[in-house]
């Protein structure tokens, strides 16, 4: 048997979005430092064997977006030495590739070749298909005689396959500077994952030093300065993907990716960013379509719509999985507490994709329906923290000090389009959907209620499962305190003004394990000992489910 091959989609995105300001809380890097000279950045991102050794497969090998019939292949070769990631240099390079039954590629089912161009950073994808559901398969690139890393992928049951479980990774927020990626590693490690998803900010634009773990940078990222250009976003996924457990988690699994702000920049909507400066750092829609292109180029995902994230996948009968994009077409973050948040010309969505959403969600067959979500949907009040707790808090989220009752960039900062869906979903009597979430740095299970003011008189139209970052400052880092202290003290608080929160710990960092069966949904938190420390072990710490019909979160004791 013998896929075909067809070659991989123009992912150059359109811009979109006006070029308006948008309000700067940091020091603007100017555009001369966005358009410097990349040589020792770009070296000091490569392993020494690069200069030495050409073709290479520096980057690893990675695969996503799983299907019943086939899964979308990526690599990024070194032809030359010269020809690192974003330098726009080096040679037109075959590159080929085999999908095999097994690890030493000789039962080999697929195979093909595509060429990889300068124009696209000499980054590759194969988009496989007539492969066999639910299988696993090893899959591996060549190139001048170099061989790359094999690695294990797995696709997805058949459309109407009854199956008994699925298991995923969960994870977001991982942020190079601010510690090491021991998370990947022991996900990788466990062999069990149907895939894994990543939910947002699986890279982050700010220069050295600007954001790292409580202030101090645990390892320099490149390049140093913010990145603007396409130049840029290229080098730092490049970076990001020098990882060695960020490798090894791409060759255990597929991905299943969405981005979100930092991907792009702080705080990120249709026509600008806190974190840009129009002007001084060019035009939004330009470098938006920069990140965008370097995002495509450099990540197994297919746009089901050009240039944007949002996208549906099916495994089985038992789950259908929808994935969102919430920056390409919001309307720019309402002042927080004033009543614009409410307003219903503003969206997080935009039209379209809350359409394709309800109705996806409306007419699906399978048991669970997922939602992977890079905000969170659950209402957010934080009026009745005390000054000590806010304060923290406050500059965490991006909330004023004085505490206020919402988060503008959440969907709390876009009401109309959570009412109207959770509406949609009451009307239509649509059951067991489950939004999978990151960004806050915290992790949460929630019900999701139809009016939080009257909770838990008013219903929970669904479920939530936020999980923490990897490595990104939590509440007990900005504040600078042994883990714990704050979650002791601000957990009860915010459960109290929130009752459809049923845990929240605002200090750990960690990742999740999200296992569906036709009964229940359950999602596992694991906390690693130390973000800085590439050794740093991990342990389950608490477990959460909900049970199919009941739209509610409860605790359960062990882990899957």
């Amino acid at each position: 048997m013998t896929s075909r091959y067809r070659a991989p989609q123009d992912a150059a995105p359109r811009p979109e979005g006006a070029d308006s300001p948008a309000p700067r809380r940091r020091t603007v890097v100017r555009a001369a430092a966005a358009t410097a000279v990349l040589a020792a950045p770009l070296a000091a991102a490569l392993p020494a064997r690069a200069a030495a050794q050409a073709p290479a497969f520096l980057h690893g090998v990675a695969s996503g977006d799983p299907l019943p019939d086939g899964v979308l292949l990526w690599t990024r070769v070194t032809p030359t030495a010269e020809a690192t990631p974003g330098s726009g240099r080096g040679p037109d390079t075959e590159v080929s590739w085999v999908v095999a039954r097994d690890r030493a590629c000789t039962d080999v089912v697929a195979e093909g070749s595509v060429t990889a161009r300068a124009a696209s950073d000499h980054t590759v994808k194969a988009d496989v298909r007539g492969l066999e559901p639910a299988t696993d398969y090893w899959f591996r690139f060549s190139a001048g005689g170099t061989d790359s890393p094999v690695a294990r992928t797995r696709t997805a049951p058949a459309r109407d396959a009854d199956i008994a479980h699925l298991r995923f990774g969960v994870v977001s927020c991982a942020n190079w500077e601010a510690g090491r990626f021991a998370a990947y590693r022991h996900l990788a490690a466990r062999g069990d994952l149907d895939a894994w998803l990543h939910l947002g900010d699986y890279i982050y634009e700010y220069a050295s030093g600007e954001y790292a773990a409580r202030g101090t940078v645990v390892r320099p990222h490149s390049p140093a300065h913010e990145i603007v250009t396409l130049a840029d976003y290229r080098l730092r996924h490049a970076t990001y993907k020098t990882d060695p457990d960020l490798q090894a988690l791409h060759h255990a699994a597929p991905v299943v990716a969405i981005w979100d702000d930092h991907e792009f920049a702080d705080n990120a909507w249709a026509g600008g960013a806190v974190n840009h400066t129009e002007g001084a750092e060019g035009a939004w829609s330009t470098r938006a379509a920069a990140a965008k292109q370097a995002y495509f180029e450099w990540m197994p995902v297919r746009p089901a719509v050009e240039g944007t994230t949002y996208r549906r996948l099916r495994f089985g009968k038992l789950a259908d999985l929808s994935l969102l994009d919430l920056r390409s077409f919001r309307s720019q973050q309402a002042a927080t507490g004033s009543g614009s948040v409410d307003d219903a010309d503003r969206t997080i969505t935009g039209r379209a994709q809350l359409d394709w959403l309800k109705a996806g969600l409306a007419a699906s067959d399978t048991t669970w329906r997922l939602v992977g979500n890079s905000v969170m949907i659950s209402p957010f009040a934080v009026g009745s923290l005390s000054a000590d707790l806010l304060r923290p808090l406050a500059e965490l989220l991006g909330l004023p000090r004085e505490g206020l009752a919402v988060n503008t960039d959440q969907w709390d900062g876009y009401t109309d389009d959570r009412r109207e869906l959770l509406a949609h979903l009451r009307a239509h009597a649509v059951r067991n959907t489950v939004f999978l979430t990151g960004d806050i740095h915290m992790a949460w299970a929630n019900d999701v209620p139809v009016d939080a003011g009257t909770y838990p008189l008013s219903p929970s139209a669904a479920t939530e499962f936020v999980v923490t970052s990897l490595t990104s400052d939590n509440l007990d880092d900005v504040v600078k305190v042994p883990e714990g202290t704050v979650s002791a003290l601000a957990a009860p608080v915010i459960r109290a003004a929130n009752r459809h929160v049923h845990w929240v710990d605002t200090d750990r960092h960690g990742y999740g394990v999200l296992d569906i069966t036709a009964e229940r949904a359950q999602m596992d938190y694991y906390a690693l000992s130390d973000r800085t420390d590439p050794d740093a072990t991990s342990a389950w710490i608490r477990s959460y489910r909900t049970r199919s019909g009941t739209q509610k979160v409860e605790r359960t004791y062990t882990p899957v």
